[in-house]
């Protein structure tokens, strides 16, 4: 498995949108439809489930030119979902539809579908994916062994799912309890190499644990075909606002943990962290978002996620301007001291005492963004 390497870390972000029906709110199944439209695209493409629209960015230096394409092609989208009577948004998860998904017709999520039953209509989840390219298979496993103590806070930042079916879940993500049904989610392990990396996936094919290294959905995986790690721990993000920053600070954390020496990383966030700490850190940002504790060492001992998050910020912010990633990792720090995602959603299901209320707030959002160029961009 020869992973095809990238000569600058480039960046490329796919975003998952929710279908809807303009009247009830509901999600609705439309993308065949929609899809008619967009036969030859490669930037709107159906995905596992029928009420789910990923657009995908075109390959860019910066997450800038990343956020410039979606808004166009979220403009075209909107158009056609309008003329087709559907509406869109964009959360982890639909506030309130119980009814369980409708499959997409496609060869590889029909074989998905077999293979895991009655989970497959259960996955009714949205994402925010960034991808960054790598020099080399042994630096994307070097980077994503370094990024697995920072996925609570990637979590935390986007957290965006406080709703399931109708019920608060007392989580801000709880779009992680949901994918965590199924295997191979959550977080991944680490691989001193690339060629350590080719031997866990001949072992894993040959005993058919996974059929092709897509069925590997951990938070952070690597993807040889396009030569890149793919961060995918995040919510969907409700706006391409929020869409440019959690990119932005994607990025300046992958090319400054490539860069960094293991004097620097240590500086920043715990190292060798036991698995248990590691897990429960992931639990803690999915279920409290911002204001949960961060384990930082075997003892127990933690501190708040709000502080770790910082740090992660004067980790990376140097490498911003040399990056070109200045006015995104501006949207991002305005990010961490504004209303998070999550609550926001909370605030408008408080005021209207309505889950409907809810998906209209996020319909706005989404339609705000697409005509709106951001403040720092």
């Amino acid at each position: 498995m020869k992973f095809r390497n990238c000569s600058r870390h480039s960046i490329g972000v796919e975003w998952e949108l929710q279908l809807l029906d303009t009247e009830s709110l509901d999600l609705y199944d439309g993308i065949l439809p929609l899809m008619e439209f967009f036969p030859d695209t490669s930037f709107v493409k159906p995905e596992y489930i029928q009420s789910c629209v990923e657009l995908t960015s075109n390959v860019s230096p910066t997450s800038d030119r990343v956020v410039q394409h979606l808004r166009q092609t979220l403009k075209r989208t909107v158009r056609r979902c309008e003329e087709l009577g559907m509406g869109l948004c964009a959360a982890g998860t639909h506030p309130f539809c119980r009814r369980l998904a409708l499959i997409t017709p496609l060869p590889r999520y029909r074989r998905m579908a077999k293979s895991v039953g009655y989970l497959a209509h259960n996955q009714i989840t949205f994402s925010t994916h960034v991808h960054i390219g790598m020099k080399s298979g042994d630096e994307a496993m070097l980077v994503m062994s370094r990024l697995i103590p920072v996925v609570p806070a990637l979590v935390a930042m986007s957290a965006n799912s406080p709703f399931w079916r109708g019920h608060l879940t007392g989580h801000a993500a709880y779009r992680h309890r949901i994918l965590a049904a199924a295997p191979n989610y959550g977080l991944p392990t680490s691989f001193e190499s690339w060629a350590a990396f080719e031997k866990f996936f001949e072992a894993a094919t040959r005993s058919n644990m996974i059929g092709h290294f897509k069925d590997i959905h951990w938070d952070i995986r690597p993807h040889p075909d396009f030569g890149t790690l793919e961060v995918r721990a995040m919510d969907a993000a409700s706006d391409l606002r929020s869409v440019h920053g959690l990119a932005s600070f994607v990025r300046c954390l992958v090319v400054s943990m490539a860069e960094a020496s293991s004097r620097d990383l240590n500086a920043v966030m715990p190292r060798d962290l036991p698995f248990w700490v590691e897990k429960e850190n992931r639990f803690r940002a999915g279920q409290l978002g911002m204001d949960a504790g961060y384990i930082v060492n075997a003892n127990g001992e933690q501190r708040p996620m709000r502080e770790f998050v910082n740090d992660l910020f004067e980790f990376c912010e140097p490498m911003a301007a040399s990056i070109g990633e200045s006015s995104g990792m501006r949207i991002a720090r305005e990010m961490l001291d504004e209303i998070p995602a999550y609550q926001r959603q909370l605030d408008a299901y408080a005021t209207g005492r309505s889950a409907r209320t809810v998906v209209r707030g996020l319909q706005e959002a989404l339609l705000h963004g697409c005509t709106t160029e951001s403040r720092a961009a």
